[in-house]
């Protein structure tokens, strides 16, 4: 019975968030989700558009996101991560209203750090690979294709980019999310 008069004492004292705190939540949220949307869909845009075609040493060679599973991995976090971060809006939105309930706001937190790590996890291994691509590695004997293919490796590159921007949008959002549920009384 006292810890149940204690408990409810301590809900009591919680301050209430100012409709200020919260709205920016919510913009921050909506606006973060959209850009890690559409810098993701950019991106894979992008690395699919990334293939060029020429003839080396008398030999017609290609250069496609397809011969790498590093890139390959990254454009398909980068695709699940837009799909993501379209269809987290509606949660968003159901969080906005008064009496939404507590929880949601660690499930949020949860769902935004799975995809940050997903996304950072594709977007380093398209980097390393597109550090070979540009770099070569002289012990393996790998030779860099960018001098050969611009192109591709340029496109490739401003692909990364944009995968980056959403790694960090989700960055953003993973701080914001932890924060808010951390200010849920248990």
């Amino acid at each position: 019975m006292e810890t149940e008069n204690n408990n409810s004492a301590n809900l009591k004292l919680q301050p209430i968030p100012s409709p200020i705190t919260h709205l920016s939540f919510m913009a921050s949220q909506i606006w973060l989700r959209i850009m890690a949307a559409a810098t993701s869909i950019a991106a894979v845009i992008l690395l699919l558009n990334s293939r060029q075609s020429k003839v080396l040493f008398g030999t017609d060679m290609d250069a496609r996101y397809t011969y790498s599973p590093a890139f390959k991995f990254f454009m398909f976090m980068n695709v699940v991560a837009c799909a993501l971060s379209v269809l987290s809006l509606l949660p968003v939105v159901t969080l906005g209203r008064k009496f939404s309930n507590s929880i949601n706001y660690f499930y949020l937190f949860l769902h935004d750090l799975i995809l940050a790590i997903l996304l950072a996890g594709g977007s380093g291994a398209a980097t390393a690979f597109a550090q070979v691509g540009k770099y070569g590695n002289s012990h393996a004997g790998w030779i860099p294709i960018c001098e050969n293919f611009g192109k591709f490796c340029h496109k490739a590159f401003s692909s990364l980019v944009l995968g980056y921007i959403a790694v960090f949008c989700y960055v953003l959002l993973v701080v914001i999310s932890a924060n808010k549920a951390r200010q849920i009384p248990v």
